[in-house]
Parts: C-alpha cells; structure tokens; sequence
C-alpha cells in the first residue's frame, strides 16, 4: 500500500479475550456507517500495519506461519442472472377478444395448472354459438334430405342432378359445423355443453402451468385482443443461471464444473454446474453460459442479479487457509508480519483470491510480496482486522 496511507499503532494495556470478537462486529458497524449514498466508502485512510501487545497476541491466540503451495480449481469470478427454460414461462392471450369480466390474481400468486385465471364476455361469442346451433340443426335435417335422395336415385325415382345438389349442400354445411365446432373448441366453449346447456356470453380462461404469476397486465372491464398478453406465468421450479463469460475465458470453461453463485447483498452461496456453453459471442464479446442449480430455492425469481464464481482446472498455487483471508469492503487482504520486527507487528496487504476449496484459498499477492521469505498470520486475521478498525476508528473520535 503507497506511503502516504496513515500508520496505526494499537496497544492494549488490558484486554479479556472475547474482545477481538466483539470489535469485530463493531468494525462492521462503522464500516458500513462510512458509506455514502453511492455505496461508496468515504474513508480512504484505513491503516496499513497493526500491532499488538504479547497480552492482546495470547488473548487473540495469534497463530503465525508459512504460506504454502496447493492445488486448487482456479475461480473465474463472472456476473449473470437468473432465468427459466422457455416452456416455463407462459404468456396468457385470448384467442378471441372480449371484456375482463372478472379476475382475482395478483403478482406473486401461487397458481395450479387448470386453475381459472379470468372470465370474459363478448356478443361475438353468444353469435358463434348461435351460429353453430343453426349450422347444427340445418346438418341433421339435410343429412336426412341425403340419404332419401340416394334411396330414390337408387330406385331410379329422383333425378341424378337433385341428388348431387342434396349431396353439396349437406356436406357444405357439414363442413361449416366442423369449423364452427372447432372455433368453440378453441376459445374454451364445449359444443356438446351448449347443445345441453345453452348458448353462455362468456368464456373462461385456464392456467397451462404450474407456477406462479410474475405479471398482471388487465384490470375489470378492459376490452383485451388476440395480440394483448393479460397475464406472465412463471414455473421456476428449473430456475437456471445464464452467465455472462468474456471471450477470453471461455476456453477455460467445461461441460459440468462447479459454479458458486450469490445474491448481490448475501453471504449465502448456492452450488450449480455449467449445462450449456453458447456457441455465439455477441458485440459485447462475450458468451452465455447455462448453469443448472443443485438446489431449488423458491425464494430466487427470474430476473434476478447473480454473482458467480466458476471453479475451472485446478493449478498449483500459494495458497492460506480460508480464516487468514479477510474480506474488507469487497477486497481481500492477509496479515503478513513486518520484516525485522522482533514483537507483534504485521502489515495489512491486499491480495487477489484466485482459487477456493472448503478450507484454503488460493491467493495472488503483490509483486513486493516475496511468499518464500514472508510470515503470514493464519489464525486470528478477523481479529487482528477488529483492532486496526477500532484504532482507525478512536482517531475520528469513536
């Protein structure tokens, strides 16, 4: 860190051993009470070394060591959202236009499959049920008028021409019954319901889906059409992770590797694999990547923010245990202890995560930095960032 960053020096007369854990939290506290309305943090003069009396070093229970060489997967850190396969999201039309007569859903409602989402009305509907009915009717009377006709052509009474014209018009008609009863099929009106129950001003429209409703886009009396899209259903019961890869990286990237995945604002981490790999780099250069989760979450909704560590082949590296790496306002940083110094004096040093497993990270450190010939503090990294806190902080006059 250059050399104009402030120098702290923080010593302790007195100190139970729980102390380090309490200020933690306290650092975090002012941390985030630092930020500014941009998410930025406005102090630029955190300390760039630490030290500790042999009291605070036993109470904190330093443990100091070598950094060590490892093999890790190399993480390939990239941004993404979430999304579901087509077939999992539906737009709801109408297949013939009409009135909002009556809807209860909201966004966010758990749906069924077969479940009513609205009821419409519409004169076009009570006409083509009344024309059906008509159609139907007239079928069954000139198919009789048919088949007398081929009786008497048979027995050489009736004339072939009245024959041919019983015969166009009952298969015309035929014809337009067949159409008709497919139109009521197809906006939802049973044929065989009407001829039972007569002719009804409204049509009722279903879920095709389990899911639930991510869009709401009519209200009651509203006059939608074929084009309009009155409802999104969602299922995200297969909610999946495109990934967004620079050109550059794709090579690295293999059919099944393991995929670290966050909200943005969340520790949590959710573990996927890669699926897909796009064969088309857009203007941006760059590539999707499908990734499936091991995990369903009803809690994550298509749309959503994600990122993304992708764990590629692994590499031998200088690695630290996971502890000895703290995370300080969205950078990485070890404790490395001060050359020469014969007490407890360590400099605070960024670093770049490259690699990660259950217990050891994977790090990059400074050109400066020579790993073979430097001590490192593996246990008790968190504290040690708890006391240059709190010291940065009793300078401001916390």
């Amino acid at each position: 860190m250059s050399n104009n960053i402030n120098k702290w020096i923080f010593i302790f007369l007195a100190i139970p051993f729980s102390w380090g854990c309490s200020q933690n939290n306290k650092a975090t506290q002012e941390s985030a009470q630092a930020m500014d309305s941009t998410g930025a943090h406005t102090d630029e003069h955190i300390s760039s070394e630490v030290v500790i009396s042999d009291l605070q070093y036993n109470a904190i229970g330093v443990q100091e060591g070598a950094i060590t060489r490892r093999t890790l997967s190399h993480l390939l850190k990239v941004n993404g959202v979430l999304d579901v396969p087509p077939q999992n999201m539906v737009d709801v039309a109408v297949p013939m236009g009409g009135y909002i007569k009556n809807t209860e859903l909201l966004e966010g409602m758990k749906i069924r499959k077969g479940q009513l989402l609205a009821t419409l009305e519409n004169m076009e509907y009570i006409q083509l049920q009344q024309d059906y009915l008509e159609n139907a009717s007239q079928l069954a009377y000139l198919e009789t008028e048919y088949k007398r006709q081929q009786e008497l052509s048979a027995a050489e009474i009736s004339a072939t021409k009245v024959l041919q014209q019983a015969k166009a018009q009952y298969l015309t008609t035929k014809a337009r019954v067949d159409g008709l009863r497919k139109k009521l099929q197809f906006i939802g009106i049973s044929p065989a319901n009407i001829e039972k129950n007569g002719i009804s001003p409204t049509i009722q429209i279903y879920s095709p889906i389990n899911g639930y409703v991510f869009q709401v886009n009519v209200n009651i009396g509203k006059y939608v059409t074929p084009n309009d899209v009155l409802f999104k259903i969602v299922d995200a019961d297969h909610l999946h992770a495109e990934l967004t890869v620079f050109e550059r990286d794709v090579n690295s990237i293999r059919m099944g590797q393991t995929v670290r995945l966050s909200l943005p604002n969340e520790t949590k981490e959710r573990l996927a694999k890669v699926y897909l790999i796009g064969k088309v780099i857009d203007a941006e250069r760059t590539v999707r990547v499908h990734c499936h989760l091991e995990q369903e979450d009803e809690n994550l909704i298509p749309g959503m923010f994600v990122k993304a560590f992708i764990e590629t082949a692994p590499a031998d590296q200088w690695a630290l245990p996971s502890n000895a790496v703290v995370d300080f306002e969205g950078a990485n940083y070890v404790f490395i202890k001060k050359k020469g110094s014969q007490g407890h004096e360590y400099d605070f040093v960024p670093v770049n995560v490259t690699a990660e497993s259950d217990d050891y990270k994977g790090v990059q450190l400074p050109d400066e930095v020579d790993p073979e010939a430097s001590t490192f503090v593996l246990k008790g990294a968190y504290d040690l960032l708890a006391a240059l806190k709190t010291a940065e902080g009793g300078d401001h006059g916390h």
